[in-house]
């Protein structure tokens, strides 16, 4: 699936030095795997990405790391056989940490999550509460899928954007996203970012 290349211009802007490319990739595919899902369910994941080293030195592995020993040639986010490799292991619990490169360095994470200071819309669970978390606490960029097929980004502890694969999910939606946000639809996804 690929989608205009603008419509993440406002969630995938130049910060801190991060690819636009590994961040548009990583949201490309949580949209694929909102609309998806895998083996007729569906299924929430995590992807922090960017400042890996911080990222990996507040999370551990929760089983063994199906990634590690892997060369990063055989990890990289943009190649299709890696992508469908990330779709069958985001059944599994844990996130994805994502190198700035777009090398995905380990799987099956636990993020050691920290709730003070951290507001987030009720509705949301322990998955969001570790992204906005990492993102506070690092220089990373979270992107989570929810088992409600709903994508969002988290920046600095916040929520930043959420995205909404499917046009008739719309209507069923409440955006948790605060006031004021910009909305863009295209290509069958809508886009809510903080303006």
């Amino acid at each position: 699936m690929r989608f205009d290349p603008h419509i993440f211009d406002k969630i995938c802007a130049e910060k801190r030095g991060s690819d636009r490319a590994t961040l548009e990739n990583i949201i490309t595919l949580a949209v694929e795997i909102a609309r998806e899902g895998r083996e007729g369910r569906k299924i929430g994941t995590l992807f922090v990405v960017f400042d890996s080293d911080a990222v990996l030195q507040r999370s551990r592995c929760l089983i063994l790391d199906p990634l590690a020993g892997h060369p990063d040639g055989k990890k990289r986010i943009d190649d299709p056989d890696v992508r469908e490799t990330i779709k069958e292991l985001a059944q599994l619990d844990g996130a994805f940490i994502v190198s700035n490169s777009g090398i995905v360095i380990s799987a099956c994470r636990y993020i050691n999550a920290s709730s003070q200071g951290i507001t987030l819309p009720l509705g949301l669970g322990s998955r969001h509460m570790a992204a906005a978390s990492i993102t506070k606490e690092t220089e990373a960029i979270a992107v989570v899928v929810s088992e409600s097929s709903i994508v969002r980004v988290f920046d600095r502890g916040a929520l930043v954007s959420e995205i909404i694969p499917e046009l008739w999910m719309l209507s069923r939606f409440s955006p948790h996203l605060a006031q004021p946000y910009l909305e863009q639809t295209k290509d069958h996804v809508t886009i809510l970012s903080k303006e």
